[in-house]
């Protein structure tokens, strides 16, 4: 059986296998730790019997106005325990405390172009690509911002696709 809980800090020494996924991207570790301090109800793992890590989720609030939103630093899943819907479960776990107790706009992430399979799933969690970040990743690969619209945003605002890609300059953070 599967259990979703909290992040924390000792996980920290325990979940470096689940990184081993070269699409996987990794922080040091006082980023996780930042994480944890100011957004720790954004910070999940999924731990199977025997406190095995199987995966986790990291994301924050972010935003101002109608921009206002969760966003998906880094979700993975150890390549063992994939295809049982653990993403999609962390996932709907950072959608739903973005909606409900943060009362935000939408989800956003950020995905290698070239990782379709990811892609895919997000597309079926009902997340689209609102624009594509040239050169986002080690100023190589290109990168998606995809979101989700939320319940506040009645109109679908937030999710209409720009026209033509940015570069990370030009992107919004707080």
């Amino acid at each position: 059986m599967t259990t979703i809980r909290r992040f924390c800090c000792n996980d920290l020494l325990r979940f470096a296998s689940v990184n081993l996924d070269h699409l996987t991207e990794t922080f040091n570790m006082s980023f996780y730790m930042t994480y944890l301090a100011r957004w720790p109800d954004y910070f999940h793992v999924a731990e199977a019997p025997g406190n095995r890590i199987m995966g986790y989720i990291m994301g924050k609030v972010e935003g101002q106005g109608e921009s206002w939103h969760g966003h998906v630093t880094a979700v993975t899943v150890a390549p063992e325990f994939r295809r049982q819907q653990l993403a999609k479960k962390l996932m709907n776990l950072l959608e739903e405390i973005s909606d409900k107790i943060d009362k935000a706009y939408f989800v956003d992430l950020f995905v290698r172009a070239s990782n379709t399979p990811a892609i895919k799933m997000y597309e079926k969690l009902g997340y689209v690509v609102y624009r594509r970040v040239l050169r986002y990743y080690s100023g190589e690969e290109d990168g998606l911002d995809m979101r989700k619209a939320l319940s506040r945003d009645v109109e679908k605002k937030s999710v209409i696709p720009l026209k033509r890609p940015v570069t990370p300059d030009e992107l919004e953070y707080d």
